[in-house]
Protein backbone atom coordinates (compact mmCIF):
# COMPACT_ATOMS: atom_id res chain seq x y z
CA UNK A 1 0.00 0.00 0.00
CA UNK A 2 0.95 3.74 -0.70
CA UNK A 3 -0.03 6.88 -0.58
CA UNK A 4 0.35 6.92 -4.85
CA UNK A 5 -2.52 4.65 -4.12
CA UNK A 6 -5.61 7.36 -2.75
CA UNK A 7 -4.17 9.86 -5.50
CA UNK A 8 -6.36 11.30 -8.10
CA UNK A 9 -6.30 14.12 -10.21
CA UNK A 10 -9.21 16.63 -8.92
CA UNK A 11 -10.29 19.56 -11.65
CA UNK A 12 -10.11 22.88 -9.77
CA UNK A 13 -13.47 23.60 -11.65
CA UNK A 14 -15.42 20.88 -9.55
CA UNK A 15 -14.34 22.38 -6.16
CA UNK A 16 -17.52 23.54 -4.78
CA UNK A 17 -17.02 27.34 -3.57
CA UNK A 18 -20.26 27.28 -2.03
CA UNK A 19 -23.12 25.24 -0.20
CA UNK A 20 -25.78 24.31 -2.11
CA UNK A 21 -29.61 25.79 -1.29
CA UNK A 22 -31.07 24.39 -0.04
CA UNK A 23 -28.97 22.26 1.17
CA UNK A 24 -30.88 19.21 1.04
CA UNK A 25 -30.77 19.64 -3.16
CA UNK A 26 -27.16 18.50 -3.34
CA UNK A 27 -26.62 15.32 -5.25
CA UNK A 28 -26.16 12.03 -3.15
CA UNK A 29 -23.85 8.92 -5.23
CA UNK A 30 -24.82 6.07 -3.48
CA UNK A 31 -22.40 2.80 -3.66
CA UNK A 32 -23.07 -0.47 -2.48
CA UNK A 33 -20.54 -2.24 -1.19
CA UNK A 34 -21.34 -5.38 -1.58
CA UNK A 35 -22.66 -5.41 -5.40
CA UNK A 36 -20.18 -2.25 -6.51
CA UNK A 37 -23.68 -0.92 -7.77
CA UNK A 38 -23.35 3.22 -8.08
CA UNK A 39 -26.60 5.61 -8.21
CA UNK A 40 -27.29 8.84 -8.81
CA UNK A 41 -30.14 10.07 -6.26
CA UNK A 42 -30.22 13.63 -4.37
CA UNK A 43 -29.66 14.19 -0.91
CA UNK A 44 -33.28 14.58 -0.01
CA UNK A 45 -33.69 11.07 -1.07
CA UNK A 46 -31.26 9.50 1.86
CA UNK A 47 -34.41 8.35 3.70
CA UNK A 48 -35.25 5.79 0.87
CA UNK A 49 -32.59 4.10 2.37
CA UNK A 50 -33.05 4.42 6.10
CA UNK A 51 -35.90 1.79 7.69
CA UNK A 52 -37.21 1.61 11.23
CA UNK A 53 -35.11 1.07 13.97
CA UNK A 54 -32.08 2.09 11.61
CA UNK A 55 -29.79 4.86 13.75
CA UNK A 56 -28.50 7.98 12.39
CA UNK A 57 -25.32 9.03 14.18
CA UNK A 58 -24.39 13.09 13.98
CA UNK A 59 -21.65 14.98 15.14
CA UNK A 60 -22.75 17.86 16.70
CA UNK A 61 -19.79 19.84 17.08
CA UNK A 62 -20.02 23.36 16.53
CA UNK A 63 -17.33 25.25 14.35
CA UNK A 64 -15.01 28.25 16.50
CA UNK A 65 -14.76 31.28 14.83
CA UNK A 66 -11.30 29.83 15.12
CA UNK A 67 -8.96 32.51 12.75
CA UNK A 68 -7.46 34.89 14.95
CA UNK A 69 -5.45 37.85 13.42
CA UNK A 70 -3.40 39.98 15.31
CA UNK A 71 0.02 41.33 15.81
CA UNK A 72 3.37 40.73 17.86
CA UNK A 73 3.03 43.31 20.94
CA UNK A 74 7.22 44.32 20.21
CA UNK A 75 6.94 45.26 16.43
CA UNK A 76 3.46 45.09 15.75
CA UNK A 77 4.05 42.73 12.50
CA UNK A 78 1.35 40.79 11.38
CA UNK A 79 0.24 37.33 13.17
CA UNK A 80 -2.47 34.94 12.10
CA UNK A 81 -3.13 32.31 14.99
CA UNK A 82 -5.37 29.22 14.21
CA UNK A 83 -6.77 27.73 17.76
CA UNK A 84 -6.72 23.75 17.33
CA UNK A 85 -7.56 22.33 20.45
CA UNK A 86 -7.65 24.15 23.98
CA UNK A 87 -4.96 21.96 26.15
CA UNK A 88 -6.26 23.82 29.64
CA UNK A 89 -7.97 26.61 31.03
CA UNK A 90 -7.50 29.82 28.02
CA UNK A 91 -4.51 27.70 26.54
CA UNK A 92 -4.51 26.39 22.99
CA UNK A 93 -2.65 24.34 20.75
CA UNK A 94 -2.84 27.37 17.43
CA UNK A 95 -1.02 27.29 13.97
CA UNK A 96 0.57 30.41 13.58
CA UNK A 97 1.79 33.09 11.22
CA UNK A 98 4.25 33.38 10.36
CA UNK A 99 5.57 30.34 12.29
CA UNK A 100 9.07 30.74 12.03
CA UNK A 101 9.46 34.46 14.06
CA UNK A 102 6.60 33.38 16.39
CA UNK A 103 9.03 31.38 19.40
CA UNK A 104 8.38 30.82 23.02
CA UNK A 105 7.85 34.02 24.95
CA UNK A 106 6.51 35.84 22.13
CA UNK A 107 3.48 38.29 22.99
CA UNK A 108 0.75 38.82 20.60
CA UNK A 109 -2.26 41.21 20.39
CA UNK A 110 -5.46 40.62 19.44
CA UNK A 111 -8.61 43.11 19.01
CA UNK A 112 -6.86 46.34 20.16
CA UNK A 113 -5.85 44.90 22.91
CA UNK A 114 -8.87 42.94 24.19
CA UNK A 115 -7.24 39.89 24.30
CA UNK A 116 -3.59 38.97 24.40
CA UNK A 117 -1.51 35.65 24.10
CA UNK A 118 1.54 34.45 25.88
CA UNK A 119 3.61 31.72 23.49
CA UNK A 120 4.84 28.86 25.92
CA UNK A 121 6.00 26.27 24.05
CA UNK A 122 6.61 25.10 20.66
CA UNK A 123 5.06 21.32 19.60
CA UNK A 124 7.82 20.05 17.93
CA UNK A 125 6.25 17.16 16.03
CA UNK A 126 3.42 19.69 14.16
CA UNK A 127 5.20 22.82 14.58
CA UNK A 128 2.26 24.79 16.73
CA UNK A 129 2.49 26.52 19.42
CA UNK A 130 0.81 26.13 23.09
CA UNK A 131 -0.54 30.06 23.57
CA UNK A 132 -1.81 31.04 27.15
CA UNK A 133 -4.47 33.63 26.36
CA UNK A 134 -5.60 36.45 29.17
CA UNK A 135 -8.64 38.91 28.02
CA UNK A 136 -8.48 42.53 29.71
CA UNK A 137 -12.46 42.63 30.02
CA UNK A 138 -15.04 40.93 32.26
CA UNK A 139 -15.81 39.17 29.32
CA UNK A 140 -14.92 35.60 28.68
CA UNK A 141 -12.05 34.04 26.28
CA UNK A 142 -15.12 32.63 24.47
CA UNK A 143 -16.56 35.97 24.35
CA UNK A 144 -14.30 37.64 22.75
CA UNK A 145 -13.30 35.01 20.34
CA UNK A 146 -16.86 35.11 18.87
CA UNK A 147 -16.48 38.51 18.85
CA UNK A 148 -13.51 38.65 16.97
CA UNK A 149 -12.75 35.87 15.37
CA UNK A 150 -13.05 34.11 11.73
CA UNK A 151 -14.68 31.09 10.39
CA UNK A 152 -11.69 29.04 9.41
CA UNK A 153 -12.27 28.07 6.19
CA UNK A 154 -10.48 25.25 4.40
CA UNK A 155 -7.96 26.76 1.90
CA UNK A 156 -9.04 25.62 -1.21
CA UNK A 157 -12.30 27.39 -0.13
CA UNK A 158 -11.43 30.42 -2.00
CA UNK A 159 -14.70 32.62 -2.05
CA UNK A 160 -15.37 34.77 0.97
CA UNK A 161 -18.69 33.37 2.99
CA UNK A 162 -21.15 35.32 2.97
CA UNK A 163 -23.38 33.57 5.80
CA UNK A 164 -21.26 32.23 8.42
CA UNK A 165 -24.05 29.65 9.66
CA UNK A 166 -23.73 28.01 6.26
CA UNK A 167 -20.60 26.05 7.60
CA UNK A 168 -22.54 24.63 10.47
CA UNK A 169 -24.36 21.95 10.78
CA UNK A 170 -28.31 22.45 11.91
CA UNK A 171 -27.69 20.46 14.64
CA UNK A 172 -24.78 21.43 15.88
CA UNK A 173 -24.57 22.41 19.59
CA UNK A 174 -20.90 23.71 21.43
CA UNK A 175 -18.53 25.45 19.44
CA UNK A 176 -15.21 23.12 19.95
CA UNK A 177 -13.87 22.49 16.11
CA UNK A 178 -11.49 24.14 13.49
CA UNK A 179 -13.28 22.69 10.97
CA UNK A 180 -16.80 21.73 10.14
CA UNK A 181 -18.18 17.44 10.37
CA UNK A 182 -18.75 18.36 6.37
CA UNK A 183 -21.29 15.21 5.82
CA UNK A 184 -23.46 16.94 8.04
CA UNK A 185 -23.79 20.48 5.94
CA UNK A 186 -26.57 18.70 3.95
CA UNK A 187 -29.25 18.35 6.07
CA UNK A 188 -32.39 20.62 6.75
CA UNK A 189 -34.78 20.67 9.92
CA UNK A 190 -37.49 19.28 7.91
CA UNK A 191 -35.39 15.94 6.77
CA UNK A 192 -33.94 15.93 10.22
CA UNK A 193 -38.00 15.26 11.22
CA UNK A 194 -39.09 13.36 8.13
CA UNK A 195 -36.06 10.81 9.24
CA UNK A 196 -37.64 10.80 12.86
CA UNK A 197 -40.94 10.33 11.62
CA UNK A 198 -40.16 6.93 9.84
CA UNK A 199 -39.03 5.58 13.51
CA UNK A 200 -35.25 6.44 12.46
CA UNK A 201 -33.30 7.41 15.83
CA UNK A 202 -30.65 10.18 15.66
CA UNK A 203 -27.99 9.58 17.85
CA UNK A 204 -25.42 12.93 18.82
CA UNK A 205 -21.71 12.20 19.46
CA UNK A 206 -19.10 14.41 19.67
CA UNK A 207 -15.73 14.99 17.75
CA UNK A 208 -13.72 18.38 17.80
CA UNK A 209 -12.80 18.14 14.43
CA UNK A 210 -8.91 19.36 14.05
CA UNK A 211 -6.83 21.15 10.94
CA UNK A 212 -5.53 17.39 10.26
CA UNK A 213 -8.48 16.93 7.96
CA UNK A 214 -6.85 19.01 5.66
CA UNK A 215 -3.50 18.01 5.23
CA UNK A 216 -2.55 15.88 2.27
CA UNK A 217 -0.22 12.75 3.70
CA UNK A 218 3.35 13.44 2.45
CA UNK A 219 4.77 10.54 3.74
CA UNK A 220 5.13 7.64 0.51
CA UNK A 221 4.09 5.00 3.15
CA UNK A 222 0.88 5.97 4.80
CA UNK A 223 1.48 3.57 7.28
CA UNK A 224 4.60 6.28 8.80
CA UNK A 225 1.49 9.28 8.73
CA UNK A 226 1.44 10.32 12.41
CA UNK A 227 -2.70 11.43 12.89
CA UNK A 228 -2.81 13.81 14.78
CA UNK A 229 -5.39 13.38 18.31
CA UNK A 230 -8.69 14.79 18.43
CA UNK A 231 -11.05 14.76 21.45
CA UNK A 232 -14.43 13.00 21.22
CA UNK A 233 -17.61 12.23 23.47
CA UNK A 234 -20.04 9.16 23.29
CA UNK A 235 -22.57 9.86 26.40
CA UNK A 236 -24.84 7.03 28.17
CA UNK A 237 -27.71 7.52 26.08
CA UNK A 238 -26.24 7.46 22.24
CA UNK A 239 -24.41 4.00 23.24
CA UNK A 240 -27.78 3.07 24.55
CA UNK A 241 -29.89 4.00 21.18
CA UNK A 242 -26.74 3.02 19.34
CA UNK A 243 -26.74 -0.76 20.99
CA UNK A 244 -29.91 -1.27 21.82
CA UNK A 245 -30.57 -1.00 17.37
CA UNK A 246 -27.94 -3.03 16.98
CA UNK A 247 -29.10 -5.82 18.81
CA UNK A 248 -32.47 -5.55 17.36
CA UNK A 249 -31.18 -5.92 13.74
CA UNK A 250 -31.03 -2.12 12.72
CA UNK A 251 -28.09 -0.22 10.90
CA UNK A 252 -26.31 1.83 12.39
CA UNK A 253 -25.57 5.34 9.90
CA UNK A 254 -22.42 7.45 10.54
CA UNK A 255 -22.61 10.86 9.48
CA UNK A 256 -19.19 11.87 8.40
CA UNK A 257 -15.88 10.37 8.58
CA UNK A 258 -15.92 11.98 12.36
CA UNK A 259 -18.93 10.12 13.82
CA UNK A 260 -17.81 6.94 12.34
CA UNK A 261 -14.28 7.53 14.04
CA UNK A 262 -16.18 8.10 17.18
CA UNK A 263 -17.63 5.55 17.52
CA UNK A 264 -15.05 2.92 16.19
CA UNK A 265 -12.99 4.38 18.76
CA UNK A 266 -15.49 3.64 21.66
CA UNK A 267 -15.99 -0.08 20.45
CA UNK A 268 -15.13 -2.29 23.21
CA UNK A 269 -14.43 -5.62 21.94
CA UNK A 270 -14.41 -7.53 24.99
CA UNK A 271 -18.28 -6.34 25.74
CA UNK A 272 -19.10 -6.42 22.05
CA UNK A 273 -20.74 -2.68 21.72
CA UNK A 274 -20.33 1.02 22.28
CA UNK A 275 -19.43 2.16 25.73
CA UNK A 276 -19.75 5.52 26.88
CA UNK A 277 -16.18 7.13 26.24
CA UNK A 278 -14.91 10.61 26.84
CA UNK A 279 -10.83 11.06 25.55
CA UNK A 280 -8.34 11.45 22.98
CA UNK A 281 -8.52 9.57 19.94
CA UNK A 282 -5.38 8.75 17.37
CA UNK A 283 -7.28 5.92 15.95
CA UNK A 284 -6.14 6.13 12.13
CA UNK A 285 -8.09 4.05 9.65
CA UNK A 286 -6.29 1.74 6.61
CA UNK A 287 -6.97 -0.18 4.55
CA UNK A 288 -6.94 -3.76 6.31
CA UNK A 289 -9.28 -2.43 9.63
CA UNK A 290 -12.09 -3.91 10.41
CA UNK A 291 -15.12 -1.68 11.52
CA UNK A 292 -17.05 -2.98 14.21
CA UNK A 293 -19.75 -0.41 15.14
CA UNK A 294 -20.82 1.30 11.67
CA UNK A 295 -23.08 -0.74 8.88
CA UNK A 296 -23.19 2.36 7.09
CA UNK A 297 -21.42 5.89 6.05
CA UNK A 298 -22.84 9.13 4.49
CA UNK A 299 -19.68 11.38 3.51
CA UNK A 300 -18.44 14.14 1.57
CA UNK A 301 -15.81 13.35 -1.31
CA UNK A 302 -11.87 13.74 0.27
CA UNK A 303 -9.09 15.41 -1.27
CA UNK A 304 -6.77 13.53 -2.85
CA UNK A 305 -4.06 11.78 -0.69
CA UNK A 306 -5.68 12.39 2.50
CA UNK A 307 -6.28 10.35 5.65
CA UNK A 308 -10.30 10.63 4.70
CA UNK A 309 -10.01 8.88 1.59
CA UNK A 310 -7.72 6.06 3.07
CA UNK A 311 -10.44 5.78 5.48
CA UNK A 312 -13.61 4.92 3.38
CA UNK A 313 -11.30 3.10 1.38
CA UNK A 314 -10.59 0.73 4.16
CA UNK A 315 -14.95 0.72 5.04
CA UNK A 316 -15.87 0.13 0.92
CA UNK A 317 -12.43 -1.00 -0.43
CA UNK A 318 -9.81 1.38 -2.68
CA UNK A 319 -11.13 -0.02 -5.94
CA UNK A 320 -14.31 0.56 -5.74
CA UNK A 321 -13.60 4.20 -3.90
CA UNK A 322 -11.49 5.14 -6.34
CA UNK A 323 -14.17 4.32 -9.55
CA UNK A 324 -16.81 6.02 -7.43
CA UNK A 325 -14.55 9.18 -7.59
CA UNK A 326 -13.33 8.50 -11.61
CA UNK A 327 -17.92 8.40 -12.37
CA UNK A 328 -18.28 10.85 -9.91
CA UNK A 329 -15.76 13.98 -11.85
CA UNK A 330 -17.01 12.58 -15.20
CA UNK A 331 -20.69 13.35 -14.17
CA UNK A 332 -19.33 16.71 -12.72
CA UNK A 333 -20.20 16.27 -9.19
CA UNK A 334 -19.55 19.25 -6.98
CA UNK A 335 -16.59 17.91 -4.52
CA UNK A 336 -14.73 18.39 -0.92
CA UNK A 337 -16.81 20.41 1.51
CA UNK A 338 -19.40 22.13 0.36
CA UNK A 339 -19.67 19.72 -2.42
CA UNK A 340 -22.27 16.57 -3.16
CA UNK A 341 -22.70 13.98 -0.80
CA UNK A 342 -21.90 10.17 -0.74
CA UNK A 343 -23.99 7.25 0.82
CA UNK A 344 -21.77 3.94 1.05
CA UNK A 345 -23.68 0.92 2.68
Amino acid sequence: MRTDDFDYDLPSGLIAQEPMEPRDACRLLVLDRASGQIDHRIFRDLPDYLNKGDVLVVNETRVMPARLKGAKDETGGAVEVLLLREEYENTWECLVKPGRRIMPGAKLVFGDGVMRGLVVDRIADSGARLIRFSVDTPRTFGDVVNEIGEMPLPPYITKPLADPSTYQTVYAREARSAAAPTAGLHFTPELMEGIEAMGVRIARVELDVGIDTFRPVAEDDPTEHVIHKEYFRVGPLAAEIINTARAKGGKVVAVGTTSARSLESAWDADAGEVTPQARETDLYILPGYRFRAIDALITNFHTPRSTLLMMISAFVGRDLVMGAYHEAIEKQYRMLSFGDAMLLK
